[in-house]
């Protein structure tokens, strides 16, 4: 079966009745765990940005106290899993601020990881990556905005 395109089930949700539309919302919901993620934000979290991003960095928290640190390897597979999912929760945000705020969030944790990231290229290189992707993030903000974000970064950097 052929998905259809936004435009094509935009025109037919037109014709569903908020009964329809509520027993749509519940099948997806159930089919799939994003799509109960991205519902949860939309109906509990979007109201308050902060909480939201505060309740990330929680779990990102607890993510990185749980890495197995016997080796490199174990180390890079964890922090892809943490880089994933928060990740994920900028795709259902989709606020530069939010993308910004926890991807610097993410750089701090893994500069401050121990063992260093420094004795791995790989894991280095990740960090490189999501900074550089924080700096282009920035500059599409508010410049009250970019100058504390780039303070931070330069925290972070140093």
């Amino acid at each position: 079966m052929k998905a259809a395109s936004i435009k094509e089930l935009k025109e037919e949700l037109k014709y569903k009745t908020s009964e329809e539309l509520l027993e749509l919302c519940l099948k997806l919901s159930r089919f799939k765990k994003e799509n109960k993620e991205l519902l949860t934000y939309h109906l509990f979290e979007s109201q308050n940005e902060d909480r939201y991003i505060e309740t990330i960095k929680v779990e990102v928290d607890e993510m990185f106290n749980e890495i197995n640190t016997k080796s490199f390897f174990y180390i890079r597979k964890s922090v892809r899993k943490i880089l994933t999912s928060i990740k994920k929760q900028i795709r259902y945000s989709k606020k530069k601020s939010t993308e910004v705020e926890l991807l610097l969030y993410f750089c701090l944790k893994l500069k401050n990881f121990k063992p260093s990231i420094k004795r791995s290229p790989r894991l280095e290189n990740v960090f490189q990556t999501q900074m550089r992707l924080a700096k282009k993030a920035i500059s599409n903000l508010h410049e009250d905005l970019q100058y504390d974000y780039t303070m931070l970064i330069e925290e972070i950097e140093n």
